[in-house]
């Protein structure tokens, strides 16, 4: 190796070269004299010169970085690099960068370049990194790893490079020919390539990468004038089919140029040694792993040469065990000054154990230990001052903590419950670790197995695994989502797609690893693959996914779209389509944890404790739907952790805490999805809709719907916070608006003004107030409702709101036969806009009753609805507003049609419109009034005295008649009032909103009722007298009903509970049900 020292324009750059093997080219690098050590420059060097503070970490390129930089900085074609672990790749993402900001005019406002990385830790080191380096150059970097968020387009609308993991790129560009941004990627950077072969995660790399391929045609093919191209740079670690890769990734131009790095330009020597161990055939692997602990401190007393050690083990707890063993049976010889370093970290650490371990010089590492904890180990590592560190596999795939021994304690790892083997790039990315480059020249690598295994690896460590494709066994997932994008519309476009990926490469080289003959020709491949797309879409037809008709064309179903929106997998949308509709809150919980996306957690032993205390305990709160026994499978833990969390149950161990956050993070999409899915089912039930509408909504929130700890929704409160204001009584919203700010702050323990602060974001929340009216209209099985809905504090929110600009409200009315009626998104800016909102709905009668459910139910985490009813129900807050209100279907109001309108459709009569009575289908009490009026007519006309009603207290708007049409029961709520009124005629409901919500308590039922204000009805005689003959027969039956109702004013109501099963869609709350003749009105 031989460098030299580069001099032009002030700036020396040494490159380090080896000059048998490298070829100088003239017209594009550096050329090299042979009289002087004088180099020449092209002149695209003095253009790249001011990116040279980009490398100023180290002074010259390395070998395989050297080997590269003709074709990565100089050219734009495509390009993969094979090189070992350790060997400075990341470089060339780098190069490659500056090559699209040389070839691009400043300012760089449209430029786009995509880092995508396999795990988010890989692309919070590169987030880190490039934003000290990229940032003074005018760059802006964006990190986007989590789950989908609206605003994402939009934050990524002003940054140049965007750093994303397969699975977040994979749900933004579901919908790119709707979005011009991602239209704008110039350069697509793929980081470890080789992870295209995982079974779980190796499908979503290889169709996103297949779909910008397919965003840079669509782009050439609008705008071919543009020549804008798309270039992909793609790095991996050390395989031999690399050449496979690079046909994968080409253009129009050809397969990408690619380099290929064997071990031997490691930059760091590795010596691995494979030892094998005796393991009997009554040993299990629990007990062979047990055993390799007590041979750890003899391996690194042999190989680590006092430098030191990483051990890689198969769990979390086998790591915590070996270290413990270690501790036990080594002792390090340190200086009083390591020592004291070592004090200072363990001081630090909130790990109990953890800190006992570092103080003898051995640690451990995994994702159960806590952030803070885990910073603290990879620091003291980094620097040398911690000697041993054990981890687990995650670790070789996320950060970069060399060293210079590694070890690998077994060769088995636990996969959902079961023991395999470590796949040969799972191994090589462990070993990959070993070796400091700034520190050694050498490293060494021992792998620990069984002794009849050992031959095996030593062959293993030789040779090298062929990358295969893993999107055969994720093919229906991937099919429907290019389908909703149009890019697959029938069978051969759906073969052009399968063409333009990894599997289509691999399948005509290595059919069997498919399921294919390998005699079959290139045709004969095609036609395989072909029939293996037929399967698939055959699987997303039968659940009506997609629709395919005779000649085969394909289009996508709503519920398609809802999957490929919300990146649900096809056996969860599988469950889905088997929900009844009858499903309360228990059941769709049950349909959630069994899930695909939750499959991967997994029941440790030392977690079945913790999960049992929060299933049944009799000295604390436990979760609201306990098992029967205790927890023993996977899917119970992930519906335990649903519940505690939703509870606001405190869950001590971190891992848990871990599996909750990412249960948490599917979990919201998955029920929205789930909510939707049923929505937009002609015949889902009305329990089974709204129960999701609520369960999708407790996720957003993490609350239950009946949960005091509503603060909890508020900035600034948390779990602790908001436990204060519980005990404090502030269970409710309205409450927390009572409250003086200096009040909350002595109970948070908060300085001013955090009072104001808390009080002004409860007082600026939507307040909206229902309203439920029934129209006269004369049919036996349809009535007609008129809903308005109207937000109360208009001017406030018009100032500010505290509920995001996007929120809707979800509206649904379901009647006794477990039927929708009508489900409606409105959102805050429509109301805000037009100030109320009406329709009009046809209600047809149900067989089960005439009673009907009215819900309102928020949308986003910052809602919540509070409902209060004073002199009925104290302080009831829930999860949303509900209503229950009976209709009258009442074949006695009926009356003759008399007019000739020759388009009784469009008229406007309401008697034209429907059937007219005969003389039979008349009530009773008009067949009483008749029988009464023949009599009368037989015997001499007897005086009597006027009947006179008056209604005493009513309020009702001068628009609308007092009728039995009309629905007699009203709900008002506002904020601040002590007073609650009943309205003869409609029914009105004005509600808080914000995030989610809750029913924290209810107070004694008020026993007097005298201050409701019910229309009475008073009878006086007057000085007149008359015949029955002008009485109207239609006033009179009002007058005899509304006597009727008079007489239950001095009637207790009766108190009716309705359960959780009671009725579908009714919350567990108390409910007053006033009898009016055949029909009833609850509230």
């Amino acid at each position: 190796m031989a460098s030299g020292e580069v001099k032009g324009s002030g700036i020396t750059l040494r490159v380090a070269v080896r000059v048998a093997e490298v070829e100088m080219k003239p017209c594009r690098t550096l050329v090299m004299r042979a009289s002087a050590d004088v180099f020449t420059f092209p002149k695209t060097y003095y253009t790249a010169v001011k990116f040279r503070s980009v490398f100023s970490e180290f002074p010259f390129f390395n070998y395989v970085q050297s080997k590269a930089l003709d074709d990565v900085l100089y050219t734009n074609k495509n390009f993969v690099a094979c090189a070992p672990t350790g060997s400075g790749k990341t470089v060339l993402f780098e190069l490659a960068i500056i090559r699209l900001l040389m070839e691009t005019p400043e300012p760089w406002r449209d430029v786009k370049a995509v880092y995508m990385a396999p795990i988010k830790a890989l692309c919070s080191q590169c987030f880190e990194s490039w934003k000290k380096k990229f940032g003074p150059l005018g760059l802006t970097c964006k990190e986007l790893t989590g789950d989908t968020e609206i605003d994402d387009f939009f934050e990524i609308q002003d940054s140049q490079i965007i750093l994303t993991t397969p699975e977040k790129w994979d749900s933004m560009t579901r919908k790119w020919k709707d979005n011009c941004l991602l239209q704008l990627v110039r350069l697509f950077l793929i980081d470890e390539v080789h992870v295209v072969k995982d079974a779980t995660r190796g499908a979503t790399l290889e169709v996103v990468v297949s779909r910008m391929k397919a965003v840079h045609t669509y782009r050439t093919s609008q705008n071919p004038e543009a020549s804008l191209s798309m270039r992909f740079v793609a790095v991996s670690a050390t395989i031999p089919n690399v050449s496979d890769i690079a046909d994968w990734l080409s253009n129009e131009n050809g397969p990408a140029t690619y380099l290929d790095m064997d071990e031997s330009h490691r930059p760091v020597r590795l010596r691995k040694v494979v030892l094998g161990f005796p393991c009997g055939p009554n040993q299990t692997e629990f007990k062979f792993d047990l055993s390799l602990n007590y041979k750890i401190a003899n391996i690194i007393q042999t190989y680590s040469e006092q430098k030191p050690a990483l051990v890689f083990c198969s769990t979390r707890k086998g790591a915590q065990q070996s270290a413990a063993v270690l501790a036990k049976d080594a002792r390090f010889i340190m200086s009083v000054e390591h020592k004291q370093r070592l004090m200072k970290y363990a001081n630090s650490l909130l790990d109990s154990k953890l800190r006992d371990l570092v103080l003898l010089g051995v640690g451990y590492h995994h994702a159960g230990v806590d952030l803070s904890d885990r910073k603290l180990i990879e620091e003291a590592f980094i620097l040398g001052d911690l000697p041993v560190l054990f981890t687990t596999r995650t670790l070789s795939m996320g950060v970069n903590l060399p060293a210079h021994l590694v070890v690998i304690k077994s060769t088995m790892q636990y996969v959902a419950g079961s023991c395999e083997e470590y796949s040969e790039a799972d191994l090589l990315q462990m070993i990959g670790r070993a070796g400091r480059p700034q520190f050694d020249t050498s490293a060494t690598a021992v792998i620990m197995t069984k002794i009849q295994s050992r031959e095996k690896y030593m062959k293993l460590m030789n040779g090298i695994e062929v990358i295969e494709s893993s999107l055969h066994s994720h093919l229906v997932e991937h099919l429907n989502a290019e389908i909703v994008l149009q890019t697959i519309s029938d069978v051969n476009m759906a073969l052009d797609w399968i063409r333009s990926t990894f599997l289509y490469i691999r399948a005509l080289k290595n059919p069997t690893h498919y399921g294919f003959s390998a005699d079959l020709d290139r045709c004969g491949i095609e036609a395989k693959l072909q029939e293996l797309c037929l399967r698939n879409l055959n699987s997303l037809s039968s659940i009506g996914l997609i629709s395919v008709d005779e000649d085969i064309n394909i289009k996508p179903k709503e519920a398609g779209r809802l999957m490929a929106r919300y990146c649900v997998a096809f056996d969860t949308m599988k469950q889905f389509s088997k929900v009844s509709g009858t499903e309360n809150l228990r059941d769709l919980v049950g349909f959630l944890y069994y899930s695909r996306e939750f499959s991967d957690i997994q029941l440790r032993v030392n977690e079945k404790r913790p999960l049992n205390a929060l299933n049944r305990d009799k000295n604390r709160l436990t979760i609201r739907f306990p098992f029967e026994g205790k927890i023993k499978t996977s899917e119970m833990k992930v519906n335990c952790l649903i519940q505690a969390q939703l509870g606001s149950l405190s869950i001590q161990d971190f891992g848990l805490t871990q599996d909750t956050a990412k249960i948490f993070r599917n979990g919201m999409r998955i029920s929205r999805c789930l909510s939707e899915f049923l929505s937009q089912r002609s015949k889902a039930g009305f329990s089974a809709v709204l129960n999701s509408l609520i369960l999708a909504k407790c996720f957003r929130a993490k609350l239950w719907e009946n949960s005091p700890y509503v603060s909890k929704q508020l900035e600034k409160i948390g779990q602790t916070l908001s436990t204060a204001m519980v005990n404090a009584g502030l269970t409710t919203f309205g409450k927390i608006e009572q409250t003086n700010a200096r009040e909350l702050e002595l109970i948070l323990n908060r300085h001013p003004p955090f009072g104001n602060q808390i009080r002004e974001s409860v007082v600026h929340l939507p307040k909206y107030e229902v309203t439920l009216e029934q129209l006269p209209r004369y049919s036996s099985g349809t009535a007609e409702i008129v809903l308005k809905v109207s937000v109360k504090n208009q001017a406030q929110l018009l100032t500010k709101r505290t509920a995001q600009d996007h929120h809707y409200v979800s509206i649904i009315i379901g009647d006794s036969d477990n039927n929708v009626i009508f489900l409606q998104k409105l959102t805050d800016l429509v109301l805000l806009k037009c100030s109320r909102w009406s329709k009009k709905i046809d209600v047809v009668k149900a067989a089960k009753g005439e009673e009907i459910s009215v819900h309102l139910i928020s949308s986003e985490c910052e809602m919540y609805f509070f409902l209060r009813q004073i002199d009925i129900l104290t302080y009831i807050y829930i999860f949303f507003l509900f209503l229950n209100v009976a209709l009258q279907f009442d074949l006695g109001s009926k009356r003759q049609c008399n007019h000739f309108c020759k388009n009784k459709d469009l008229c406007g009569h309401d008697c034209c419109k429907y059937d007219t009575l005969d003389e039979s289908a008349k009530t009773s009490f008009s067949s009483y009034l008749k029988d009464l009026r023949s009599r009368c007519d037989t015997f001499a006309p007897t005086p009597v005295k006027r009947l006179k009603v008056s209604k005493n207290n009513v309020s009702k708007p001068a628009s609308h008649t007092f009728s039995n049409f009309m629905l007699l029961n009203v709900l008002n709520i506002y904020a601040g009032n002590s007073k609650q009124y009943l309205n003869p005629v409609n029914t009105t409901s004005t509600i808080y909103s914000r995030r989610s919500t809750a029913v924290p308590e209810q107070r004694a039922l008020c026993k007097n009722t005298s201050s409701l204000q019910i229309p009475t009805v008073s009878f006086d005689l007057g000085n007149e007298w008359d015949d029955w003959g002008d009485f109207d027969d239609e006033n009179l039956v009002h007058a005899s009903e509304t006597a009727l109702t008079s007489c239950t004013t001095n009637a207790k109501p009766q108190i009716q509970q309705c359960g959780e099963n009671s009725l579908p869609g009714r919350v567990n709350c108390s409910a007053f049900t006033f009898r009016r003749n055949q029909g009833e009105i609850s509230f």
